[in-house]
């Protein structure tokens, strides 16, 4: 049962939404590590004032926004069905409604309802895109989908989640699907930015540096009837990982 600070948490945060029952019956359902560890970033309307501005998301990527972006946009076909795990900040989303096109279909998720209806407002001019409170460790039944695109969520969650997000998207997948992970990488070991994004992962990223140590491949769970491709950017400090299904898809009920 949810606890009533858990509750109080996600209504002090902006996070309740009084016209929308769905969203309402989600808000306890944000997970502790979420509400510990990046409340000041994701349930915070002050958090999501200052970061949701490509600007700030091109400086806390050291300006590879736009190119990790294309990165992921270029493996999305136009015209697919597409789920997208988690609201980002910056023009990520509408630039992935953009691709997809008014032919396809694609599904935003969030966690937590207050990134969900900001995205809402974002995307309010593509009918093509539905934005919804979601756990992307419990995707359920919907799908399945072309693409599946999980930008720089992993980093911020702890490692059994990993595991639960990875095999849940690779479930989702129909048959010729894919699924691209975009996110933090070990850079190489003299990479001038080492020492600097450690002390930001001690400080305010506690899950990011796992990715440092493994392969997102290694957090699936059965890697039989995908191929695998993985490219590095930035000096390593980047990866984008892909997984296209070759095998036909079991039922996931």
């Amino acid at each position: 049962m949810p606890t009533d600070d858990a509750i109080a948490r996600a209504a002090h945060s902006g996070a309740c939404d009084h016209g929308d029952p769905a969203v309402r019956s989600d808000i306890a359902a944000i997970p502790d590590y979420l509400s510990d560890t990046y409340h000041w970033a994701y349930l915070s309307p002050v958090g999501r004032a200052i970061f949701d501005h490509p600007l700030v998301v091109h400086g806390i990527l050291w300006g590879n926004y736009s190119r990790l972006m294309r990165a992921a946009l270029q493996e999305v076909a136009p015209g697919g069905r597409v789920l997208q795990t988690a609201c980002v900040y910056g023009h990520f989303s509408v630039r992935l409604a953009e691709r997809v096109g008014p032919d396809g279909q694609l599904d935003v998720i969030d966690v937590a309802p207050i990134q969900v209806e900001h995205c809402r407002r974002k995307l309010a001019r593509f009918p093509q895109a539905e934005v919804r409170v979601a756990d992307a460790s419990r995707l359920g039944d919907r799908g399945p989908y072309d693409t599946i695109v999980c930008f720089f969520l992993l980093h911020e969650v702890p490692d059994e989640y990993k595991t639960t997000i990875v095999d849940g998207i690779l479930a989702r997948l129909g048959p010729g699907g894919r699924a691209v992970f975009v996110d933090y990488h070990g850079p190489i070991r003299h990479h001038p930015l080492r020492p600097v994004m450690k002390v930001v992962f001690d400080l305010l990223e506690p899950f990011a540096e796992r990715l440092w140590a493994r392969d997102i491949s290694s957090y699936a769970s059965r890697t039989a009837g995908f191929t695998l491709r993985k490219e590095t950017f930035f000096g390593g400090l980047y990866q984008k990982v892909v997984f296209d299904r070759t095998d036909q898809p079991a039922d996931p009920s």
